[in-house]
């Protein structure tokens, strides 16, 4: 991920690639894989309380923020604001690994030129841990992750039924993906070309190789995970309304209906973009995790 500088230059200069043995790719899938975790385990209870928002979960959508983030240990227990983690994780691991290890490799390969990483979701698994996030203790609709899947395959269309929400994650992605790498890689090219003495620190795998300081790392990955966050909001909201399926009344399985029926119903700032606040408070960490983790990762494994 890191733009890397030999320490022994005054400037940043990116150094000749790593030479790479047949476990190469193995290291990188993990440390994306373990970055990922690391991200989304930092962020479970935000992430709970988010879902409770956007679909507007009736015990829950008289109530803001951090109102919501008081009643939900009130009411299901502490554990209740990491309900839906389990499975989360199951996504997470493979969806953070192929996105870093994408984006780096890309990054690699065409040196020039910005990758998007190249990743498909495990919409299965996701679909499924956001509706056992959605539930509220007393009201379950799903025990667990093998009910929960026996029940979408049963009643919903079958296999098709885990992809519910498909059409959004897929426009989201480019953007998310795009701006949330594009603003990291800027923001340590320009600290490491610029301010390399300040910012820059040698690598642990490589003392001739400067890659930046664990604060400025966490700096830039929240940085870029609030723009990234912000233009593609709308259409997590869509998508995690398509996924919710028939656990929603007013549940609709087109994307441009699901957004003109929220914008209808409750406006942008009510609708599209409820719960955005929280979304700034948890993509900070969550993203600076990310990045920080992967970099570290990097160098445990010897991918500088």
């Amino acid at each position: 991920m890191s733009t890397e500088a030999v320490s022994s230059r005054p400037r940043a200069q990116i150094v000749a690639p790593v030479q790479r043995d047949g476990y190469y790719w193995l290291r990188s899938f993990t440390a994306g894989g373990v970055a990922g975790c690391c991200a989304k385990s930092t962020v479970a209870p935000l992430d709970r309380i988010k879902i409770l928002l956007q679909a507007q979960n009736p015990h829950y959508k008289h109530l803001g923020v951090l109102a919501t983030l008081k009643a939900v240990p009130k009411k299901e227990g502490f554990l209740g604001l990491y309900k839906g983690n389990g499975a989360m994780m199951i996504r997470i691991f493979p969806y953070g690994a192929i996105q870093f290890m994408a984006f780096d490799n890309y990054k690699k390969f065409l040196r020039t030129q910005l990758g998007i990483s190249g990743h498909i979701h495990r919409l299965m698994a996701g679909s499924m841990a956001a509706r056992l996030a959605f539930q509220v203790t007393g009201f379950h609709q799903y025990t667990g992750i093998r009910h929960a899947f026996q029940t979408i395959y049963m009643k919903e269309g079958g296999i098709l039924g885990f992809y519910r929400g498909l059409t959004p994650t897929i426009i989201g992605m480019a953007p998310y993906a795009g701006f949330s790498f594009f603003t990291f890689e800027t923001l340590k090219t320009l600290g490491l070309t610029h301010f390399s003495e300040l910012l820059g620190k040698p690598s642990l795998d490589n003392p001739d190789v400067l890659v930046l300081k664990t604060h400025v790392n966490l700096l830039c990955g929240g940085v870029a995970g609030a723009i990234a966050q912000t233009i593609s909001y709308p259409l997590d909201v869509a998508r995690r309304r398509m996924q919710l399926g028939t656990s929603l009344p007013d549940y609709d399985n087109s994307l441009s209906k699901t957004l003109k029926h929220v914008y209808s119903q409750y406006g942008a700032r009510r609708g599209l973009y409820r719960g955005l606040s929280l979304n700034y408070i948890r993509c900070v960490p969550s993203q600076a995790v990310a990045f920080t983790t992967y970099e570290f990762m990097k160098q445990i494994l010897h991918l500088n």
